[in-house]
């Protein structure tokens, strides 16, 4: 059975409907086009942490859970109903791997449909849909494992995209996807090392993993304030696929310059960090101007920026839009190198916002594709001769990746792909070497191409 502990009688229980009445009115909010950090954002700040927990483990379930649901009730209920019902169903489905027994989960719901005056005479309704579930389960489950949104967790639509995009490895994609992604850490390479770092960690009875050139994995995830030198931006929280991009864009570059940088995308200033860090590294003398179209995801920027001690030209501007802002940015100067960190589906980060794949339409990819596009094009005359691009999505999709690469390559004689990742996939390498892409180890899915003008 389940490695979590089951609650006990009485107070326990009790907590458990509440928390299964607000991962409910979480998983409604985001089936009516919220995101999953908005939705969790409105729960009861007491709850929210075991509701997030619950909340993703739904996620990850939610095609099973709705596929048994339609099995159970072939007509739809009320949305607050149904999604009571899918959470109980999503979390009870397999008993390996319920955060509480199957027969308390189903109990709790019920408990937790009853309290809800939205529900009222639902509760009836839950018991029986769920009291048939856990008797016949077996053979309720067996009738769904047709249905690839049940097997996979994933709209149909995505499913056959990743088949089409990546026809050795989808399975794997997918298998990743469904799992918790680690918590990863970036050292700040002028206060430190991964290899001292973890000795630090250690000595807390933290353990980790080193990733790539400055990245720590850490066995489990801690709260921030537990990581040794964080107040004093020692360390980052940032993915091993994101930390990829300041190496990648500035390695090779000239120290001694004084050179203009632009991270056009740069919320919420992880990326930005990563430069300035590098710079700072160097002691090279290099402007870092961080644009963002969002005022408020811009003052993220601002805040991660103040903690690690760092400095950059942060404007609030669409990066499409050069007319407005290059002139400030740098005096209508071009840029000596371009990590444009696109606005995409997030395809490959669906480990750690699992609300993702339940939001995105099929249609939106051709919408961020197109967008990604107008980006390149405007952006790309702001660069100087010889300069660097570094283009990149947290996408596994083709069309935001090398097809979109492809077109931007067939339109820019001027432009020259140098050698850079491609496509990564999420997780690590299998026992099979199922995902070779992943030389630096565990990381999310990402796309790079480093592109230079011709001088």
């Amino acid at each position: 059975m389940s490695a979590h502990p089951h609650p006990s009688p009485g107070a326990a229980s009790a907590a458990l409907s509440r928390l299964l009445d607000a991962t409910a009115s979480a998983l409604q909010a985001i089936r009516a086009g919220q995101s999953g950090t908005a939705a969790l954002a409105a729960t009861d700040a007491a709850l929210r942490p075991a509701v997030q927990a619950l909340l993703f483990q739904v996620l990850r379930n939610l095609g099973r859970a709705q596929a048994l649901r339609r099995l159970l009730a072939p007509r739809k209920p009320p949305p607050r109903v149904d999604a009571l019902l899918c959470t109980a169903l999503a979390l009870a489905w397999e008993p390996e791997s319920a955060p509480y027994e199957p027969f308390t989960l189903v109990n709790q719901a019920v408990e937790a449909a009853k309290r809800s005056p939205a529900r009222h005479g639902s509760a009836a309704f839950i018991n029986a849909c769920l009291r048939r579930f856990l008797r016949e389960r077996e053979g309720l489950v067996a009738a769904t494992q047709g249905d690839e949104t049940a097997v996979w967790n994933h709209p149909a639509w995505w499913i056959q995209r990743l088949r089409r995009d990546h026809p050795q490895c989808w399975q794997q994609i997918l298998q990743a996807n469904n799992a918790p992604a680690p918590m990863v850490l970036r050292v700040a390479r002028q206060k430190s090392t991964s290899a001292l770092y973890q000795k630090a960690l250690a000595a807390i009875n933290i353990e980790s993993t080193a990733v790539g050139g400055w990245g720590v994995v850490l066995a489990r995830p801690v709260p921030v304030q537990r990581l040794p030198g964080f107040d004093e931006g020692v360390v980052s929280v940032q993915d091993a696929a994101a930390q990829m991009a300041a190496p990648l864009l500035l390695d090779g570059l000239d120290a001694g310059k004084s050179l203009r940088l632009l991270d056009a995308c740069a919320a919420p200033g992880g990326k930005t960090a990563h430069l300035l860090e590098w710079a700072a590294a160097l002691q090279a003398p290099w402007q870092v101007t961080a644009l963002e179209v969002d005022v408020v995801r811009a003052e993220r920027i601002h805040d991660n920026l103040r903690r690690l001690g760092l400095s950059a030209q942060v404007l609030v501007a669409d990066a499409g839009r050069p007319e407005a802002w290059w002139q400030q940015a740098s005096g209508g100067e071009p840029f000596d190198a371009i990590l444009l960190d696109a606005p995409c589906t997030a395809s490959g980060i669906v480990r750690r916002h699992p609300d993702v794949r339940w939001l995105r339409r099929e249609s939106d990819v051709a919408q961020l594709a197109a967008l990604q596009a107008r980006l390149l094009a405007a952006l790309w005359p702001l660069l100087k001769p010889g300069g660097r691009m570094l283009y990149c999505t947290c996408s596994v999709f083709r069309a935001e990746g090398d097809a979109q690469i492809q077109a931007f390559l067939a339109h820019n004689t001027d432009a020259r792909l140098l050698p850079s990742a491609g496509h990564l996939f999420p997780g690590s390498p299998d026992k099979h070497g199922a995902l070779r892409d992943n030389g630096p180890g565990e990381h999310d899915g990402f796309f790079y191409a480093l592109l230079q003008k011709a001088a």
